[in-house]
């Protein structure tokens, strides 16, 4: 975390100098405060590194217990989430997932997800309420259908500091987990399509 204050061998060494009684039977320069100083410091560096993973959104030891935690991988993210960040998005989008059932709610997961969509309601005409030049939806069961149209694949870039070392550069990804997600948080009675464009 980087809002935490930095602490190395010398300024433990400093504090711990400053810790000792006055007199002078102590030495100028002690050789076990230095070596103290120096396992104070590491654990210091340890303890940063660890609130560091604390966070799902900057866990990298620790990634694997909060997939555990989420749940995952699931159904929807076996083999598609394989590098470090798309892991990391899956384990935060399942801890802080809140339900819904509005086309925005989709669009969001769809977004949080990495893709661009268009969600399409489709409405029957109902005279009184329908417009001139509406298109004519047919049956009233069509209110409860919903296309869902991709406008691209997603794109994983490798990060420096974020990425692992053997990861592609950049990753090409169909919404074969998009699909999954939503199909999965739709309300029952929504018959989603899928449609794609550009992909």
């Amino acid at each position: 975390m980087a809002d935490l204050i930095a602490a190395d061998a010398t300024d433990y060494y400093r504090q711990l100098l400053a810790l000792r009684p006055p007199g002078p039977a102590w030495p100028v320069d002690d050789p076990i405060l230095r070596g103290l100083a120096a396992e104070c410091a590491r654990a210091h560096t340890r303890l940063v590194s660890l609130l560091d993973e604390a966070d799902p959104r900057s866990t990298r030891e620790m990634l694997s217990a909060w997939e555990r935690q989420a749940g995952l991988p699931d159904a929807c993210s076996a083999g598609i989430a394989t590098t470090v960040q798309e892991r990391r998005a899956a384990v935060v989008d399942a801890i802080t997932a809140r339900g819904g059932a509005s086309v925005a709610y989709l669009q969001a997961i769809a977004i949080r997800l990495g893709y661009a969509v268009a969600i399409k309601e489709f409405r029957p005409f109902i005279c009184g309420k329908s417009r001139c030049g509406d298109v004519l939806g047919g049956p009233h069961r069509n209110r409860h259908y919903l296309r869902i149209t991709v406008l691209g694949p997603r794109l994983t870039d490798f990060r420096a500091g974020v990425s692992r070392c053997g990861e592609r550069l950049g990753k090409f990804t169909r919404a074969e987990d998009l699909e999954c997600r939503l199909r999965r948080v739709a309300p029952a009675h929504v018959v989603l399509i899928f449609a794609y464009k550009g992909v």
